[in-house]
């Protein structure tokens, strides 16, 4: 789960990130869970859009991937949405820490 400082952070990030994923009027097949999967194991950060001719709402669709990807929202805007997943393995992103207040 991501905090606030870490959301701002990967929202600036995205701004320079190229729409990768893409979701028409097949909604969300099995070949676009498949690409989200493989371009947050090579990136973790990933943006995709939503098409006017989707038969599913941005947020829902955002949600059920970063759900089927076990990853997180970072933000829904428009018809755009970011997902973000750290990779264990190979980690490209590092996340501010966050700080316990007490």
């Amino acid at each position: 789960m991501l905090n606030s400082k870490q959301r701002a952070f990967l929202r600036s990030l995205a701004a320079d990130v190229d729409t990768i994923v893409m979701v028409g009027k097949g909604g969300l097949a099995d070949n676009i869970v498949k690409q989200t999967e493989d371009a947050l194991t090579a990136r973790e950060l990933v943006k995709g859009k939503v098409l006017e001719t989707a038969p599913i709402d941005v947020r829902e669709c955002a949600e059920q991937l970063a759900e089927q990807t076990n990853s997180d929202v970072v933000q829904v805007i428009g018809r755009k949405f970011v997902l973000f997943r750290v990779n264990k393995k190979n980690p490209v992103i590092e996340l501010p820490k966050d700080k316990k207040r007490r």
